[in-house]
């Protein structure tokens, strides 16, 4: 079974699904949308469920958008998927939580520059402050070092993530949780972390003109070629 993960130039919501996949050894193909489908996104767009991306490809046949839905069939596919009904239907919740911090955190760290860029940090610390309490007392309340025990899953990685970008904003911000440190830990600890971490293109200039490092060019973060 053959796997293709098409996404833009950003580190956003294909973060979590990699991840996943590089610690549970899930082979895969990450694409940037221009090559995967030839074209430019305008001419795409209207062709894909939904018009939007990440999109993973399953055999070249089948199409699975939505971030979540993603995240969900590679915890089926790692075997990792949780089979009590309330368990699961709780740890999606957090899942769900973890997602909603998607805006304004990722497009301020992607795109956002100068003054607006600042009047964003300003204007989304008290909604991250309180999203990271939530999910602070909800680890506090497990039994494990993750949210249902000691297993990472789609709720984990999402929620790492976030937290990882949130550094790249303000590190301070969820230095004010040590229930969260702690879980930032014990998710780079996993196997396989460490090294898509450190070969994952780096996002640099945040704030002024951001940018990814791939093979060592930095590009302008964005939906077009460059």
């Amino acid at each position: 079974m053959s796997l293709k993960l098409i996404y833009f130039k950003m580190r956003a919501l294909a973060e979590a699904p990699q991840m996943l996949m590089h610690c549970y050894d899930i082979d895969y193909q990450y694409l940037m949308s221009w090559e995967h489908f030839d074209d430019v996104w305008a001419n795409v767009k209207p062709t894909i469920t939904f018009q939007q991306l990440p999109m993973l490809e399953v055999d070249g046949e089948a199409q699975i958008c939505q971030s979540v839905a993603i995240l969900q069939y590679l915890e089926n596919r790692a075997g990792i998927a949780i089979s009590d009904p309330v368990k699961a239907a709780q740890a999606s919740a957090i899942l769900q939580s973890a997602q909603e911090l998607f805006a304004p955190l990722n497009p301020a760290i992607n795109f956002a520059i100068g003054d607006d860029f600042m009047a964003k940090k300003e204007a989304m610390r008290p909604s991250l402050s309180g999203r990271f309490s939530d999910l602070a007392r909800c680890l506090e309340s497990g039994r494990g070092k993750f949210f249902t025990d000691d297993t990472a899953r789609a709720a984990e990685f999402a929620t790492y993530h976030h937290l990882d970008l949130s550094k790249l904003l303000d590190p301070s911000l969820v230095q004010e949780f040590p229930r969260l440190m702690a879980f930032i830990s014990d998710m780079e600890s996993l196997p396989g972390m460490a090294s898509y971490l450190s070969k994952r293109p780096k996002l640099i200039d945040v704030g002024t003109a951001p940018k990814l490092v791939i093979e060592d060019v930095a590009h302008p973060t964005g939906m077009k070629k460059t």
